[in-house]
């Protein structure tokens, strides 16, 4: 179910989860990227986090064995803490092997931003993320962890003076009071801002609860059904219903009815949900693919420099300065062991090759717009009770009808089918490559990865005993080339051979393989052709 948190249901929920947890042992941390959430693992209890944009919920599970992609902590939590008027949690603790080095558990509860960061050391240095950023914040793997700049609003010790408050409101209308206590004051927010408001002079002792609801909270569940919510106290005009904590009112508003009709079983509901989110990366990525094309006119002057000034070009030469026809100097790349007429026919095929996906992305991206705002209408509609059933089964792939709205662990591949019918599968991940290629693979399978690139491990199912027809295998490795960091590059060298020639290293990093009698193929990594192979 969708979720608010404000910095006064963040700090009531730190403290209760210090007092429990305090001293507990944290054996590990599971991040599922693909469905934004997160479980760690205690002796005694499990929490789970699900931090999609749709749904922001903490809730306490039976303690279960960890995943085997889950991260190993084997630590002793030493506190659960909240900044004032942030929603932001900090576990902290230490490991009880090796080095007894810190670890740091950071659970970002910020709407449309929310993460969960691992970091271990004296400097929060990052292992693990669950959505890597690079804004104001850069949040990656190998980076230090910086937490959200403190607030600076008013108040934040719940030091605001009766007199303080009426001054912050006096002489304004509700909008513009609305809007300075959100902006100036804090521990206010959407949820509590019009309770204050409406409790007139009594507006400033209401508050003041709120600000120290950490340290006496009188748990509630506000609301009912799809609209229930945990709060560390009740608030004037709502309806409450009384809880025996604030980890019990977040349990209880989790797991009330998402808002979906009777009929829709919740599963599908959060498989809608997860297409969702699928689409929404389609988008981001056919952006970024569209944004980085580069223009065809000046990848073909520089094939038509080469041409004209072939005659300064040294044999060999890797790189090389001409003079061009407006007399600026241009440095261009080249390839070594090909002539220069070679050289500058790979120019002009790079012009080719952006002119087409200048012509073809536009129109790829319209059409992925479109998908993802139909699919969100249909979840909005879903969840208020207003679409059917029929409505959400068509718009779901047959296997979650199929399981009566049961949903599963989601594969670690995505499906596509080459030209001659062929399936390939594409892992979502490091830790996905490992269980694609070693359990949901055939010794007898093409293996195929991006040479000397981070990137997805592919399977071509194949059980001949020759080689695959050239053009499957062409667009196996295309899809590697596509899902590696070397997507951008004009010609990609992937790697590939059977799976029963693949091993991995006694501990290794997930994703890390050695190969044997690999041979190597240089591809085109062209974006339509992914559009054209996907199946999912």
């Amino acid at each position: 179910m969708a979720m608010t948190w404000d910095s006064v249901l963040v700090a009531a929920a730190a403290t209760e989860l210090n007092a429990s947890l305090g001293g507990k042992r944290l054996r590990a941390v599971h991040l599922d990227h693909h469905g934004r959430s997160a479980l760690l693992h205690f002796p005694s209890v499990t929490l789970a986090l699900r931090l999609h944009p749709e749904e922001g919920t903490l809730t306490r599970l039976e303690a279960g064995e960890p995943d085997p992609e889950a991260s190993p902590i084997a630590g002793v939590v030493s506190e659960v803490l909240a900044p004032p008027d942030d929603r932001l949690l900090l576990i902290r603790g230490r490991r009880l092997r090796g080095s007894r080095e810190a670890f740091l558990v950071a659970v970002e509860l910020m709407t449309n931003q929310w993460n969960v960061v691992l970091a271990f050391g004296p400097d929060d240095r990052i292992r693990h993320v669950l959505r890597s950023r690079s804004d104001a914040r850069v949040l990656r793997p190998g980076e230090a962890y910086l937490p959200p700049p403190p607030s600076t609003r008013e108040g934040v010790r719940g030091d605001l003076s009766r007199e303080r408050w009426h001054e912050v409101l006096h002489g304004l209308e509700p909008p513009a009071a609305r809007r300075a206590l959100l902006a100036g004051v804090a521990w206010t927010s959407s949820l509590n801002v019009d309770a204050l408001l409406g409790a007139g002079d009594d507006g400033h002792a209401l508050w003041h609860r709120l600000a120290s609801a950490h340290t006496g909270a009188e748990p509630v569940v506000l609301g009912s059904g799809p609209s229930a919510r945990a709060y560390p106290l009740a608030l004037p005009g709502l309806e409450a219903h009384p809880a025996r904590s604030v980890l019990e009112a977040l349990d209880i508003a989790a797991r009330a009815p998402t808002g979906g009709t009777p009929s829709i079983p919740a599963g599908w509901i959060e498989a809608l949900a997860r297409q969702a989110h699928r689409a929404e990366g389609r988008v981001r990525a056919l952006e970024g693919q569209l944004a980085s094309a580069p223009d065809p006119s000046s990848r073909r002057a520089l094939g038509d420099l080469l041409l004209a000034r072939f005659h300064e070009v040294p044999r060999g030469a890797s790189r090389v300065t001409l003079t061009d026809f407006t007399g600026e100097a241009v440095e261009l790349a080249l390839d070594p062991e090909l002539p220069v007429q070679d050289n500058a026919a790979r120019y002009y095929d790079e012009a080719a090759r952006a002119e087409r996906a200048r012509e073809r992305l536009p129109g790829l991206l319209d059409r992925a717009r479109g998908e993802l705002d139909a699919v969100r209408d249909l979840l909005e509609r879903a969840r208020n009770g207003d679409a059917s059933p029929a409505e959400v089964r068509e718009a779901l792939p047959a296997a979650t009808e199929a399981t009566g709205g049961r949903v599963g662990p989601s594969l670690p591949y995505r499906t596509y089918r080459s030209s001659g019918g062929l399936e390939i599968r594409v892992g979502r991940g490091a830790r996905h490559n490992d269980r694609l290629t070693f359990q949901h693979s055939s010794p007898s399978d093409v293996w195929l990865h991006a040479r000397h690139a981070a990137g997805a491990h592919v399977v071509l199912r194949w059980s001949g005993d020759g080689n695959p027809p050239a053009r499957d295998l062409a667009e196996a490795a295309t899809l590697a080339a596509l899902s590696s960091q070397a997507r951008h590059s004009g010609s990609v060298p992937v790697d590939w051979t059977r799976r029963k020639y693949v091993r991995k290293p006694r501990k290794a990093p997930p994703g890390t393989v050695l190969l044997d009698r690999a041979r190597t193929l240089f591809v085109e990594p062209d974006p339509m052709l992914e559009e054209r192979l996907r199946e999912e």
